[in-house]
């Protein structure tokens, strides 16, 4: 099977290669634990691998199979807690083998296919039915924060000081600052950017017509959630772009601006480095919001 080419760091570890070595195993497993004809893997890939399945009922579902990181470890529970209200049903789940059975999205078209103003009609009215009140077993944005005020420093340094220092301690002190200091904690999800929304046109009538994806779930703040919709390059990139989705967000969704501002800025830099790689797009959105806000 060719892997989409969205996968091809995880060869870089050691981890990752003991998961593409189990990767065939398992999914021959999973088709057969719950009798699934399987097609060819979606394109679209970073950190799972995913295959349209169909039921033996006839049921259009995806198979997911996730790569063993820290922040989708608790995407099945997310997922179970919005039980299909806002989000894809879950359908099944394999802990073991980090296997996720899913509901099809069908069309499946992404919400950044949409004009930039109607994809944020459609982001204002889906947010706030994933903000539900939740606990364990997620994990606190507070304590995520704490790790990111850890590793940034050490990130920043070995990636050869990609970006100006003052970058970093602005970040910093906005983390620190935001994180004791939070209103009513909901389920939020960390990377809700317009290619993890997708159209369910079939599914309109009740839940639809569009369902989010692929969540990295905490609980925090609601203003957190917001944070990659804000930064997403998917429906602009440009300083304009950036501040018309922060104001847009903030305003229609009754969100405090300066946080969310604020939240951006410290999740924008905490994710713009990971195992070595600088990612620019970032950098500049936390330029933007730093110099021109």
């Amino acid at each position: 099977m060719d892997l989409p080419v969205g996968l091809d760091w995880v060869r870089a570890t050691p981890a990752g290669r003991a998961w593409l070595a189990v990767l065939p195993t398992w999914l021959t497993e999973c088709a057969e634990r719950w009798s699934l004809r399987l097609g060819p893997p979606f394109p679209y890939a970073y950190a799972s691998l995913a295959l349209p399945a169909d039921l033996p009922d006839g049921t259009a579902a995806v198979l997911k199979l996730q790569y063993p990181d820290e922040e989708s470890r608790h995407e099945a529970d997310a997922l179970a807690h919005w039980d299909g209200d806002g989000a894809v049903r879950l359908l099944a789940h394999d802990p073991e083998r980090r296997a996720l059975l899913l509901e099809r999205c069908q069309p499946g078209t992404a919400l950044h296919e949409l004009l930039p103003e109607q994809a944020m009609d459609a982001m204002i009215g889906l947010l706030p039915r994933l903000w539900r009140p939740a606990g364990a077993p997620f994990t606190p944005l507070a304590d995520e924060v704490a790790g990111w005020i850890d590793r940034m420093p050490r990130a920043w340094q070995r990636a050869d000081q990609p970006y100006e220092r003052r970058l970093l301690d602005a970040a910093l002190t906005l983390l620190g600052e935001l994180a004791s200091s939070q209103g009513e904690q909901v389920l939020v999800n960390q990377d809700l950017h317009a290619g993890n929304v997708l159209a369910a046109d079939a599914l309109a009538a009740d839940r639809g017509p569009w369902l989010a994806i692929d969540p990295k779930p905490l609980t925090g703040e609601r203003e957190f959630s917001v944070v990659p919709m804000v930064r997403g390059a998917e429906l602009g990139h440009s300083p304009a772009a950036v501040r018309h989705r922060l104001d847009r967000l903030s305003t229609e969704l009754g969100l405090d601006r300066e946080r969310v501002r604020g939240w951006t800025i410290g999740h924008t830099l905490a994710w713009s480095v990971a195992d070595g790689s600088v990612f620019p797009q970032k950098v500049e959105v936390v330029r933007w919001l730093l110099d021109g806000d």
